[in-house]
């Protein structure tokens, strides 16, 4: 029976990796990520399940090929994570989640929007002191009467602009490869004019190293309208933190909400009350309410969760049937 030890497994989601295990794998389900003091928990396992967030590192890479692992899982999209040239050279076979629950993502957006929009969290906190005075920055408009950008129209863009265009938004969209399925919600439009345009900047686009770092920069917030909303769920490496904060600072950005940060494994999934931590996370905190920050927990729904957790174990049970065939194969060389 394969042993397949599975990190950042939170409490909330352990019957969802029993209940979907129908593979019959041996699991170890570990809840914290990937850390100095579990990975020796590693041995005895044949295949390893990660999250983002755990460091799979040369270093630790080392380790875990020490103790005989095979199969390197993600049940994640991106994989900057893991130190792919390293895993290459040490011979893991390594398998990622494509795609999963679209809307999870697209639903954060969308209630991020008209947080900020709405100024939701604002009134609501300000009803928990028992101050329920009505005050300008309450004022808002309606989300129909705005137009929203959509920056990259893949499965999780392309649900995003349908949950606006519900909402009686105008949507337009960049991207390099154009969807022609999505004409019929959205209008394409260059970048320059989706910028000069859009109330709602949504990131939705792939991080590309060396493409499209810090892609929200002070160029393109100069371009964009006064009291523009960026949001983005995407990566934190398509946003550069110091000239979002300029652009708070000076007014020219009216709210800015994020679940992502490149630097978000510093402090991310853990408890930090009272602790130091990176001084621009820190700045944009303290500009709360046009500020909303959550701890990388787009995907954190039960319909992600299960696609996650059924395509890893589809992927590590495909390894393991191409290894059968072969197997076999070559015993049937043998015998004939």
């Amino acid at each position: 029976m394969m042993k397949l030890i599975c990190f950042g497994v939170r409490k909330v989601e352990r019957d969802f990796f029993i209940k979907l295990n129908r593979f019959g794998y041996e699991l170890t389900l570990v809840e914290e990520l990937l850390n100095d003091e579990n990975i020796h928990l590693i041995e005895g396992h044949k295949a390893v399940m990660l999250r983002a967030n755990c460091p799979a590192n040369r270093k630790n890479l080392e380790i875990i090929k020490g103790y005989g692992v095979e199969y390197l899982l993600t049940r994640t999209v991106g994989y900057n994570h893991i130190d792919l040239d390293a895993a290459r050279e040490m011979g893991f076979k390594m398998a990622r989640v494509p795609t999963y629950s679209p809307n999870a993502i697209g639903e954060l957006a969308i209630t991020f929007a008209m947080n900020l929009v709405r100024k939701g969290t604002y009134m609501i906190n300000r009803s928990r002191e028992k101050n329920f005075t009505v005050d300008e920055f309450m004022f808002s408009r309606e989300i129909r009467n705005l137009t929203v950008g959509i920056v990259g129209t893949g499965k999780i863009g392309l649900t995003t602009a349908k949950l606006f265009k519900g909402l009686g938004s105008k949507v337009i969209a960049y991207d390099i490869y154009e969807n022609e399925n999505a004409k019929d919600i959205l209008e394409y439009v260059s970048m320059d004019d989706l910028i000069k345009n859009a109330d709602i900047i949504s990131l939705h686009c792939p991080y590309i190293k060396g493409s499209n770092d810090n892609l929200i920069n002070d160029n393109l917030i100069n371009k964009a309208k006064d009291d523009v909303i960026i949001i983005n769920t995407a990566r934190g490496e398509l946003q550069d933190v110091e000239a979002i904060i300029r652009g708070l600072e000076s007014g020219k950005i009216g709210g800015f909400a994020t679940d992502v940060f490149s630097n978000e494994k510093e402090f991310f999934f853990k408890n930090m009350t009272g602790k130091e931590i990176d001084k621009n996370v820190e700045k944009l905190l303290n500009l709360y309410p046009k500020v909303l920050i959550t701890p990388h927990i787009g995907s954190y729904t039960d319909e992600a969760l299960t696609n996650m957790i059924e395509i890893s174990y589809e992927n590590l049970d495909e390894f393991i049937q191409k290894e059968f065939v072969k197997i076999n194969y070559n015993n049937l060389i043998e015998k004939l």
